[in-house]
């Protein structure tokens, strides 16, 4: 399993959580990347990546509008700053015993629990259990841009498993996508135009 650091829980609650990390630790972090929250007694809850913010402060607003700055300025101010960068995420699942659940997790992390970002194994691990559970929580998250959202997790999810032999485990996610959202025309299309974007399989429309 990986064991990737990117950062610790600043706050949480069943549906989701808000971790933050240094600059240097956000290489890797992306839109739709799989995060695991291990806890005690083989309880692990996961998360997916929905947004990433960079606040900024009375040092940056000088920053940005001074002239003449020497590159190793703005290089210290992004590296060493102790203001963290925000990683939210959507809580998708847990496992526990060993035993991976798409349901939502029986309670939060708390703060200051490390965060790891998911390696391939895991990855595939997660996604591979059940029929896709977790898109629901995806699906209903109304104030997220949901189709990016499922068009970059796809891309990530679907790497990991060519990697491991199965390159139809694309299709098979878009084609539940397809029959959650059938009775939702305009919700369909703008996740379908999204995976078509990303270069991922939409066949099936009409089925």
């Amino acid at each position: 399993m990986s064991e990737i650091q990117i950062g610790r829980l600043m706050r949480s609650n069943l549906t989701g959580f808000v971790v933050g990390c240094r600059v240097p630790q956000v290489e890797g972090i992306s839109l739709g990347a799989l995060a695991r929250v291990p806890l005690e007694n083989d309880y692990h809850i996961y998360g997916m990546i929905h947004d990433i913010r960079i606040e900024d402060d009375g040092l940056v607003r000088q920053l940005v509008t001074a002239e003449n700055i020497d590159a190793s300025v703005f290089a210290d101010n992004r590296v060493n700053r102790v203001t963290p960068l925000e990683i939210s995420l959507l809580a998708v699942g847990y496992r526990q015993g060993g035993r991976v659940s798409h349901l939502l997790p029986p309670r939060p992390p708390l703060s200051l629990d490390v965060i790891y970002l998911c390696g391939a194994e895991e990855l595939r691990l997660f996604t591979a259990a059940g029929r896709f559970g977790y898109f629901r929580h995806i699906l209903r998250a109304v104030d997220l841009p949901v189709g990016e959202l499922l068009a970059a997790h796809l891309q990530q999810a679907h790497a990991a498993h060519c990697q491991a032999g199965d390159a139809d485990w694309s299709n098979r996610a878009t084609q539940e996508l397809i029959t959650l959202l059938r009775d939702d025309y305009a919700a369909l299309m703008g996740v379908l135009s999204a995976l078509g974007d990303a270069g991922l399989e939409t066949e099936g429309v009409g089925r």
